[in-house]
């Protein structure tokens, strides 16, 4: 019977997943299971498709062939990997996951060289390592690389694709996952396709979006935000070679693709097979929720985008499961949990999302000395479906955008406006009071808000703690250090430690005196690695042995308990004692645990009853041996720290 004459084979991805599994150019044994990994998937990216591309009857065909390409390209090791986690695909909800982000310049000059300093990332316990954007970017400025013009080819300086092919195989062997940024929105100007639009080529000039003056652009503009309102304003460019104004959201050498060119998708989904066959077991997508455009929005976080990451989820599930995405989609509360999908895992969007909100709550919370804002603000979050979970994080290479909901804030009792510009002003260390040494970037004069750049150290004030000699300002600054930390590593995903956080490495100004960097501050949180500090790490006398070893002790406590594995259900408690935050973790087979997080510099009672630790069966403190619950009614939490009480 042939394929038209059986019914079922009317469905479209029975007919893909039969194809599949007949195609010669696949390796012996790979046929069959990818055919049933296309059967899975395809019931849910095939319709996605659809709805985005309703005028590409061809496209299927052509996705076939490049996952076909993507499979073929797998080395052996890699399919064994695929197996071993379509059997375990919840392994980055582990509790023994944590994650280390740096940028290979900054860290130890070549991609090479990361292999030799693996000693300093199994101290931390490291198992997920995020390489930040390596791919061969334009000459600076180039948005710290995230204006690629190859994206199948490393940057120059850092080494090259074998270089990183060698790096993940290393890696693996040793329980580390491997992640690299891939941006979707956009290419560099000096991108071949962009130079070939330039060109003419009316085929790459349709990878763009383009116009010949300024009557559609200033269409857009009406409801357009602006990203960088001081470094680059407007969201479009005029190119004197191809006499066209060209879409540049980001930065006037940053061109937006098209995303509604299905060309566009089939060439991005092969540029990601192609990383994923280097050995990347995370795909870090960058700027996703600007993936598509509509006259009269603000073109983010359009259905279409959400149609678009549930396709590449389920292709590179059929290609290379052993391969995960996680989202970058810095936008509001409501917006931020669609991107992790609904429905099904093969219904999926981002298998990871970076938890902005915790991040901005946490900041927010240790200058106010307040809980109550930060359990509004993280109520409000939908919960994520058990297939994808957050990464958390203190500080990351970006800025940071106080995101407080002027809604939330007026639950509290506050203004929004005048509680982000607090804080802006308090980590600039303009109040009085303040032990913050962090700087303004990008100050909006409309509505007044101000984002901050800074280290750790230098926002929590450990930097002029260790300036002054004030050895109590120091103890006091390693505590909130440590309160952030731990916050991140308990509320639910995979903590991750920024470069330079488990030595509390200071601003760096040295940025300053290079004409490429000196209008972008973010550079003072983004210091190179200071090896010799690094070597004083054991040395609990020193603040560097300090703060590392209660960042190893916080890790080596949460790889310890079960209830913090990632995909229980997580939700803010409200009780007596505003300086305190309280949340539940809860899973149906690891049990519960009730974390508290007191901002306050002194000891705060809290009503035990009403954070549920009274139902707990023997509960006990897993950071604080001592612990011993003093009955159902009122408990001290100490200045600057957390309890994590669980059951056995």
């Amino acid at each position: 019977m042939s394929d038209g004459d059986d019914p079922k084979m009317a469905r479209p991805h029975l007919v893909l997943a039969r194809r599949l599994e007949r195609d010669p150019r696949l390796p012996d044994g790979e046929r069959a299971v990818v055919a049933a990994r296309a059967e899975r998937w395809l019931e849910q990216v095939l319709p996605a498709l659809a709805l985005v591309y309703p005028n590409d009857p061809d496209l299927p065909d052509r996705l076939l062939d490049v996952l076909v390409e993507g499979v073929v390209a797998r080395s052996d090791s890699l399919r064994t990997r695929d197996r071993v986690r379509e059997a375990a695909p919840d392994w980055f909800l582990s509790e023994r996951m944590v994650g280390y982000v740096t940028y290979v310049d900054r860290f130890d000059g070549t991609i090479a060289r990361i292999g030799d300093r693996l000693d300093h990332l199994t101290d931390l316990g490291v198992t997920y390592l995020h390489l930040m954007p390596l791919l061969h970017a334009r000459p600076r400025p180039n948005d710290g690389g995230y204006a690629v013009q190859d994206f199948r080819a490393v940057d120059p300086s850092l080494g090259t694709m074998e270089d990183l092919r060698a790096l993940a195989a290393r890696l693996h062997a040793n329980g580390i996952s491997l992640c690299v940024d891939l941006v979707l929105n956009h290419t560099a100007a000096e991108h071949e396709w962009a130079q070939r639009a330039r060109a003419g080529e009316q085929r790459y000039l349709d990878y763009y979006r383009t116009y010949p003056d300024r009557t559609e652009p200033d269409r857009w503009e009406q409801t357009l935000p602006e990203v960088f309102p001081d470094t680059a304003p407007g969201n479009f460019t005029w190119d004197e070679t191809m006499g066209r104004w060209v879409w540049t959201t980001f930065n006037r050498w940053q061109w937006d693709l098209d995303w509604s060119n299905p060309d566009v998708f089939v060439e991005m989904l092969r540029i990601i097979l192609d990383l994923a066959a280097v050995g990347i077991d995370v795909l870090r997508l960058d700027a996703v929720p600007f993936l598509w455009k509509r006259m009269g929005t603000d073109s983010q976080n359009l259905a279409e985008v959400h149609l678009i990451l549930r396709a590449i989820r389920g292709l590179v599930g059929i290609a290379a499961p052993a391969t995960i995405l996680k989202g970058e989609a810095i936008v509001a509360p409501r917006d931020l949990v669609p991107y992790q999908g609904v429905g099904p895992r093969e219904a999926a969007e981002c298998d990871l999302l970076y938890h902005n909100q915790l991040m901005v709550q946490g900041w927010s919370s240790l200058a106010a000395k307040d809980g109550r804002l930060a359990t509004i603000g993280l109520s409000t979050m939908a919960e994520t479906p058990p297939h994808a979970s957050w990464v958390t994080y203190v500080r990351c290479h970006d800025d940071i955008g106080w995101a407080i909901d002027d809604t939330d804030a007026a639950q509290r009792g506050w203004n929004g406006s005048a509680h982000r510009r607090f804080l802006s002003s308090w980590y600039a260390g303009e109040l009085e009071g303040s032990p913050a040494e962090g700087a303004h970037f990008q100050e909006d004069f409309v509505s007044g808000d101000r984002r901050t750049s800074g280290t750790t150290a230098a926002l929590v004030g450990l930097t002029r703690a260790r300036r002054d000699g004030d050895q109590a300002a120091i103890g006091e600054a390693i505590d909130r250090f440590l309160l952030l930390y731990a916050l991140a590593a308990s509320y639910g995903g995979i903590p991750l430690i920024w470069m330079g956080d488990e030595i509390a490495l200071d601003n760096d100004t040295s940025f300053l005196a290079d004409p490429d960097r000196a209008a972008d501050n973010r550079w003072l949180h983004r210091p190179p690695m200071d090896w010799v500090r690094a070597e004083r790490r054991h040395d609990r006398a020193t603040v560097e042995g300090r703060v590392h070893a209660g960042l190893v002790r916080l890790m080596r406590t949460r790889a310890a308990l079960p209830t913090l594995r990632a995909g229980g259900r997580v939700a803010p408690l409200w009780h007596d004692n505003d300086h305190v935050l309280a949340f539940r973790r809860h899973h149906s087979r690891h049990g519960r645990l009730i974390a508290l997080a007191n901002f306050h510099p002194d000891p705060q009672r809290v009503d035990l009853r009403a954070t549920e630790v009274a139902d707990l069966h023997e509960p006990f403190d897993a950071l604080d041996a001592h612990w011993t619950r003093s009955g159902p009614g009122a408990d001290v939490v100490p200045g600057l720290s957390m309890r994590w009480i669980s059951e056995p």
